[in-house]
């Protein structure tokens, strides 16, 4: 397991019960988590009065129980800084444990010793876009959303980069790839964190154990031909690690030698010493 722990202002405080209790910067949530099947005794008062509480509906949905949180507030990773939006369906815009795939991917670019171009796909509010660009990296910040790319921007400017260079599109990730195909154009590194289930512009379904392998196909072919690094992340709790490494192993190794480690991401809880799973992640690197 790959562990985020290099945090200061984020803390996994403690989870069971479905639930986990989180400090971001000097602001206490608690938000559900499917993970945390355990129970759990609560004996941190934070359980009791945390500023902000997302509680599920038992229609669908949910919504937060506020009790003294601002709309948005900065939270710092190393030297970069994000805005943390507590949002509908209890995200705030940041996935604290994707920080162990930040260091991987600014290690690897930093180690280099030539320009890197970065593709990165299903975006969101790009904190492997920051994390590359502070790097030294090219990036395409690539997401359908256009609140999410704006969001992203401000990230940037917050972090610094808002002269890095950075190429915003706020497009669906497949066409986007297609027309950079048609174009010739070619990026040294991919990153990508696929939805489990969403639709695309002309209401076509993607769900990601039926889409991944044939997308994974088509963005292999925007590769420059010395690929630095190609990493996959997946919420999706029954799809294993070891699926992702298949995949990259028949499509990326296949065309460009290299090898690929495959595991989960995890998050330390500071009450129990244990780690919370939070999702998978497969890692391409070249052989260099």
């Amino acid at each position: 397991m790959w562990l985020a722990d290099k945090w200061r202002d984020y803390e996994l405080i403690d989870c069971g019960g479905g639930e986990k209790l989180e400090r971001w910067g000097d602001r206490i949530l608690i938000r559900p988590d499917p993970q945390a099947i355990w129970d759990t005794p609560r004996e941190d008062p934070r359980w009791r009065r945390p500023d902000a509480r997302y509680a599920r509906s038992s229609s669908g949905g949910g919504h937060w129980d506020k009790r003294d949180v601002p709309q948005q507030w900065k939270i710092a990773y190393r030297d970069l800084t994000f805005q943390v939006k507590p949002m509908n369906f209890k995200h705030t815009g940041i996935f604290p444990e994707q920080a162990a795939n930040w260091d991987f991917c600014a290690d690897l670019i930093r180690k280099a010793g030539r320009p890197v171009s970065v593709l990165n796909l299903f975006a969101y509010t790009g904190g492997a876009t920051v994390a590359c660009a502070a790097a030294g990296a090219s990036v395409c910040h690539v997401d359908a959303a256009r609140g999410m790319v704006s969001w992203a921007r401000e990230n940037a400017k917050l972090s610094g980069l808002e002269d890095a260079p950075i190429r915003w599109i706020v497009d669906d990730c497949g066409k986007f790839v297609e027309r950079e195909i048609r174009r010739g154009r070619r990026y040294d590194a991919v990153i990508m964190d696929p939805p489990s289930y969403g639709r695309g512009p002309s209401g076509e379904v993607w769900k990601l154990e039926e889409s991944l392998w044939p997308f994974v196909e088509l963005v292999a072919q925007v590769l420059s031909p010395l690929p630095l690094f190609f990493l996959i992340n997946s919420y999706t709790t029954g799809l294993a690690p070891s699926v992702l490494t298949y995949i990259l192993e028949s499509v990326v190794t296949r065309q460009h030698g290299g090898h690929t480690v495959s595991g989960e991401l995890g998050l330390p809880v500071s009450h129990t010493g244990l780690a919370l799973p939070a999702g998978s992640t497969g890692r391409w690197v070249a052989d260099l």
